[in-house]
């Protein structure tokens, strides 16, 4: 005979949600965030069901409880709300309640009816049970009503009517009482705990703006410095980002230094690529020194988040250069050709000479590994603490699981961004075991139907519980087709998209906000003079320069919580494949936007588009107004259907808040 447990519990417990590969990894949620938790629960027979969700955040050391309601066909939700920062433990417990059984049958048979002397005897007993079960948990001011109430409607004492004691044992209140102390001997759970990872705001919604150090000098051909980059400060500012992206800050290796344009040999004055880390001033621990020293690195740190509240962020890229001084400490941890050389970085064809990756499968991995956390630790202790990670879908998942472990039980603060162009498969890994937010395939999504199919899926669990984008339309290695041709209105459009379809993006500037757009030849996605390998010097006052709708769009972000989260996207139907509609809301009504972008940089385009008036709680019978955040203009739209139409020359998107009218034409409140 097969072990069956105790065969007296009787519900079974099916398609929890959310949960991400059965619970081996935390879903990700940040504090406020709901967690909304739906179960099947059924028994057999039709005796009525209870089910608890129980929650409990990290160091508490009893569960808090919600009860779930049953949403029909034996699917049951509940919710709960994250308070603080770290690891948090859910999981569903149900049982019989046969004390709503009978409350439910007495109903039944009063209303047919029935005598029902020797149910309300089976009830008071029920009652009497829940008293021994509050008395025992030391509840004894509800061990002594529930008792009286037992009396009650067992007909103990003169003058006790039946239709009295009908009447208290269908009392609401009664049920209540009852429901604090249930019996939950064979309760069934969900056989383990599940995780939640709750991360602070910024991991949930953030603005990025990379810009490289050693470009912020004011003085053409000089090398930018720390103090430079601080005088650059309001200006990022100004524009609404709230997290200041910087490539690798160290040393740079004089071996193999690719000059201008990623060529191979490097004239005397080339200032080499910031990946090609380490040098006779140090490795990942140090800075270099024409940027300026430690000190005042941290005095960049502490104005950019006390005066602009703007936390800088760091890119870690775990390879050396050359002449990085774990070369000469610790060769070991470098994979060997046969001549004896160590095996330069290559994704054939491309040779990069001026790299050493590290061999995560030497002998002494342990040792690597302690080291590379340590390079996290160190740039936490100078007041860093959010991270950029540079390919780590080239370092096993092993380490990655284990290092992010590692600082989240010391700094649980902490906000790691991958870097991980590449199989969908592998990005998502990275997601489960610890990324904060990834990179996506934003930047190479451009028609209507790419963008509705991706973000359709990156919108569904399990995928969004787990998986937060960062979407970003170009990067110093990315420059797509899309905006080396298709000029200002195309850099217009992708800038919203990014803004408004994501809860995260970001930029690389100054080169996205000034419209750069030459590629180093034809056919490539790299930048002509790229900053990667040489000093840049920008004029940040062009008056063409996207700035300025950079600012009225993270404004609109800040100011409309709709916009604060990934989820609550909807797609929208519009007759037009030039233009694409979509609407963002918070779960509770108060707010929501309308975007409608025009994918076509060189012509007008319009449209009609259908909106859901009853899930928008918009008026079908009245007009509303659409007050468009980017250009403050104000329309007046009746019902469903409305048209659009956008010139790209001017402005090629929408970002409608959408109002509803209140007293007259000119007096609107904002929506819901």
């Amino acid at each position: 005979m097969a072990e069956t447990g105790d065969g007296r519990r009787r519900v079974v417990l099916e398609g929890i949600a959310p949960v991400v590969d059965g619970g081996r990894f935390p879903i990700k949620r940040t504090v406020g965030e709901r967690v909304v938790v739906e179960v099947d629960a059924f028994a057999d027979g039709h005796d009525a069901l209870a089910v608890r969700l129980l929650w409990r955040e990290e160091g508490d050391p009893e569960w808090d409880e919600v009860a779930m309601e049953p949403l029909g066909n034996d699917r049951w939700r509940g919710e709960l709300v994250p308070t603080r920062i770290g690891r948090l433990a859910y999981t569903v417990e149900g049982w019989i309640d046969h004390f709503q059984s009978w409350r439910r049958d007495l109903g039944k048979r009063v209303e047919a009816g029935q005598e029902v002397s020797v149910e309300l005897q089976i009830g008071a007993g029920l009652v009497r049970q829940a008293a021994q079960r509050a008395a025992a948990a030391g509840a004894r001011s509800d061990a002594r009503v529930l008792a009286g109430l037992a009396d009650d409607l067992a007909g103990i004492g003169a003058g006790e009517k039946v239709a009295d004691r009908v009447r208290l044992g269908l009392d609401d209140e009664l049920a209540a009482l009852v429901e604090r102390h249930p019996d939950r001997r064979f309760a069934s759970r969900w056989p383990r705990e599940l995780e939640a990872w709750v991360d602070r705001d910024l991991a949930r919604f953030s603005a990025w703006y990379e810009l490289f150090p050693r470009s912020t000098s004011p003085e053409p051909g000089r090398h930018g410095t720390f103090a430079d980059l601080e005088a650059r400060l309001p200006y990022v500012a100004a524009m609404g980002f709230d997290v200041l992206y910087l490539p690798p800050i160290h040393p740079i290796g004089a071996t193999h230094r690719k000059g201008k344009n990623n060529a191979v040999a490097a004239e005397p004055d080339d200032v080499g690529s910031p990946w090609a880390i380490g040098g006779e001033a140090g490795g990942h621990k140090a800075v270099h020194p024409d940027l300026g020293d430690l000190d005042g690195f941290r005095r960049l740190v502490r104005r950019a988040r006390d005066e602009h509240g703007i936390e800088v962020a760091l890119d870690v890229a775990f390879q050396v250069s050359p002449d990085h001084p774990l070369v000469r400490e610790h060769p070991e941890w470098f994979r060997k050709r046969p001549d004896g050389t160590i095996q330069y970085a290559e994704n054939p064809p491309k040779k990069y000479q001026d790299i050493y990756p590290f061999d995560f499968e030497c002998e002494d991995w342990r040792g690597l590994w302690r080291e590379l956390l340590s390079v996290f630790e160190f740039w936490i202790e100078q007041g860093v603490t959010v991270f950029r990670v540079d390919n780590p879908h080239t370092k096993p998942f092993a380490f990655w699981e284990w290092a992010i472990g590692e600082i989240r039980a010391r700094h649980p603060e902490t906000i790691f961004l991958s870097e991980a162009f590449t199989r969908p498969k592998v990005m998502q890994r990275l997601a489960k075991l610890g990324f904060t937010q990834s990179y996506t395939y934003f930047a190479w999504r451009t028609s209507k139907r790419e963008l509705v199919e991706y973000f359709t899926e990156l919108g569904r669990p399990p995928l969004a519980d787990y998986f937060r984008p960062n979407l970003w339309p170009n990067t110093p290695d990315i420059l797509t087709e899309q905006l080396q041709i298709g000029g200002r209105a195309t850099f217009a459009q992708r800038l919203v998209l990014a803004a408004t379809l994501g809860a995260s993006y970001g930029i690389y500037g100054p080169a996205f906000e000034l419209g750069v757009s030459q590629a180093k030849e034809p056919g490539s996605e790299e930048y002509l003079d790229s900053e990667k390998y040489q000093l840049r010097h920008w004029e940040t006052d062009d008056p063409a320069s996207l700035a300025e709708l950079i600012a009225r769009l993270n404004r609109a972000r800040r100011e409309n919580p709709a916009l604060h989260g990934d989820r609550g996207l909807e797609l929208l139907p519009i007759d037009n494949e030039a233009l694409i509609a979509y609407v963002k809301g918070t779960s509770d009504g108060a707010n929501a936007v309308l975007a409608v972008v025009n994918l076509d940089p060189h012509h007008v385009q319009s449209g009609w588009l259908d909106l859901p008036l009853d899930r928008l709680g918009l008026p079908a019978d009245r007009p509303f107004q659409v007050h468009d955040l980017l250009t403050d203009a104000r329309y007046l739209w009746n019902g469903p259907r409305n048209f659009v139409e956008l010139d790209p020359r001017s402005l090629p998107a929408h970002l409608f808040r959408l109002r509803r009218r209140v007293r007259s034409e000119r007096d609107f409140d904002y929506f819901m």
